[in-house]
């Protein structure tokens, strides 16, 4: 039964192809006059033919027109929501004393790291050096923060329980699968594309692109997870082993930051403020200086994050072997 299900599936594929061929072909206003001309003038076996072609982008842009035109209100809704989200959290930030945040980031991560004093040590640097550089750094560090924040809180919302649902159910996981390979392999500007056109300018599509672009790791690591230490259905969405599978869902979430932390850089170039925005105002200059600064900073603010979350997985992971320790 499965060797003809896969004799089917090939002839599926094989009938979608000419079935695109024939689209390609009845389409193009450079088709030849009759099809007979194909088989008499082999002109077109030299370079690829204009008639040979998937004429993809009116229908994208159709398709788009049409999703504005029609949900353009619960796209506005999400704007605003996670727009308001982000000024209430930046306008709280900006407005704490430097030292009191700078204290409070030093206390997150010597509790998260598990009292760790080499790891604390080395964020009470990064955070100091990250206004240190330059005093301006210091605000635009946090509006990149709160964007990187409130990314990674989709990430963890939507991308967790996808993960657990492929666990579950390989249907899912067959169907998710290849979204998930096209999603990391497309280049990252590009999805600033439908941000913009979905959202406006500003720091709404970066937020969208960080989930587009950073949510397939934790995805994938999340079902991992799952699968190897059990989810079946008997068991809670948020059960999933989840003290056995906590360590390497954080490492997905580790991945997941610095992803985000990357495309927050990218999405610069459609108007999001932050430590983004010095780096391509340095390359728009040449000024190298510029340029070096900011990246600096962008290093420092990334080491911030990577040793919270880093060091947060590694304790979890200690308590999970010293809990299987003591059941043995």
């Amino acid at each position: 039964m499965g060797k003809y299900k896969k004799h089917i599936l090939y002839s599926l594929y094989l009938i979608a192809f000419v079935a695109m061929v024939v689209v390609a072909y009845t389409s193009s206003k450079y088709r030849p006059e009759s099809v007979s001309v194909l088989f008499t003038d082999f002109s077109w076996l030299g370079n690829w033919p204009k008639w040979l072609d998937l004429p993809l982008m009116p229908y994208l842009n159709e398709g788009f027109d049409k999703l504005i035109r029609e949900y353009g209100m619960f796209f506005e809704g999400i704007n605003n929501f996670l727009l308001g989200l982000y000024t209430q959290m930046k306008n709280f930030m900006v407005g704490l004393p430097w030292p009191l945040l700078m204290v409070g980031v030093i206390t997150l991560c010597y509790f998260a790291s598990g009292r760790n004093m080499g790891t604390t040590i080395m964020v009470a640097f990064c955070v100091f050096f990250l206004g240190f550089l330059s005093p301006r750094y210091w605000d635009k560090c946090i509006m990149t923060t709160c964007i990187v924040v409130i990314g990674m809180l989709l990430c963890l919302v939507i991308g967790i329980p996808i993960g657990i649902m492929m666990a579950r159910n390989k249907k899912v996981r067959n169907a998710l699968l290849p979204v998930l390979d096209l999603m990391q392999t497309i280049p990252s500007f590009c999805y600033l594309i439908p941000g913009i056109l979905l959202f406006g300018l500003g720091a709404v599509p970066a937020i969208f692109a960080i989930f587009v672009y950073a949510v397939p790791p934790l995805i994938r690591l999340t079902d991992q997870a799952a699968e190897a230490f059990g989810a079946n259905k008997k068991q809670k969405l948020l059960g999933v082993q989840l003290p056995l599978a906590l360590p390497n869902i954080m490492q997905g979430i580790n991945q997941c930051t610095m992803m985000a932390l990357a495309m927050v850089v990218i999405a610069s170039m459609i108007g999001t403020r932050g430590i983004g925005d010095e780096v391509l105002l340095g390359l728009q200059q040449l000024n190298v200086g510029m340029a070096t600064e900011a990246g600096i900073a962008i290093v420092l603010l990334a080491i911030i994050f990577d040793r919270i979350t880093q060091s947060y997985g590694e304790k979890i992971q200690e308590r999970t072997h010293h809990k299987k320790n003591i059941k043995l």
